[in-house]
């Protein structure tokens, strides 16, 4: 999701890379769940975070829209993002201010309250200033705080994807025919989101495969 945005204003102007340390501990949020309330649509989520959401709750991606995952435009693209309950105002996985899947949390998730900003060979952290309500926090090195099992190879895939969607969106900008604009969103929507992946096989490799399928982006 594409934020016009000063970097001094929303961060400490700092940039880091995972082997970095920040001030990033919560102390477990200590029952704390506000970052999981009132978010509405912004969780928005990769072929990664849907694939292990579906495969932890063992159900395939149409059955859990409506109820945990909802559609929504995302600059000009049609994405999946966390459903909110309206009724409590918070996320659909977030139970008695827990969150249920926390150990497979969406990459937006994993990197509250850090951000990601974008250059032309790759991308750096960022701590993002007065978002998290927890007062003196404690440091904690990024990789740990992703607590993603290989980081070099799930950072190598946020990069690729994030090009990959940088690129449908500016070929989406310029196509004319809003049906051809309708079937290439849907095309992308079906085969990284609704047709599952082998779980037997790497989920990386089975990823860029796809992404090959689209030659032109």
């Amino acid at each position: 999701m594409l934020r016009d945005v000063s970097m001094d204003e929303i961060s400490d102007g700092k940039k880091y890379t995972h082997k970095d340390l920040a001030r990033l501990s919560c102390n477990d949020c200590m029952g704390c769940s506000s970052c999981c309330e009132e978010m509405g649509d912004t969780i928005i989520l990769d072929p990664l975070d849907v694939y292990r959401i579906t495969k932890r709750l063992n159900k395939p991606f149409t059955e859990l829209l409506g109820t945990h995952l909802a559609l929504k435009v995302v600059d000009g693209i049609v994405m999946p993002s966390i459903n909110m309950d309206n009724e409590v105002k918070a996320c659909a996985f977030l139970v008695n201010k827990r969150c249920t899947i926390h150990d497979i949390r969406p990459g937006f998730c994993r990197l509250f309250p850090l951000g990601r900003a974008y250059e032309d060979d790759g991308f750096y952290y960022f701590l993002q200033k007065d978002e998290c309500k927890v007062k003196n926090r404690g440091k904690v090195r990024i990789d740990k705080w992703i607590c993603e099992s290989d980081i070099v190879s799930y950072e190598a895939f946020t990069l690729r994807w994030h090009k990959f969607i940088v690129t449908l969106r500016n070929m989406l900008e310029k196509m004319t025919d809003e049906e051809e604009v309708k079937a290439l969103s849907l095309s992308v929507l079906n085969n990284f989101y609704i047709v599952p992946f082998d779980e037997r096989k790497d989920f990386y490799e089975q990823v860029y495969e796809r992404i090959e399928n689209y030659p032109n982006i």
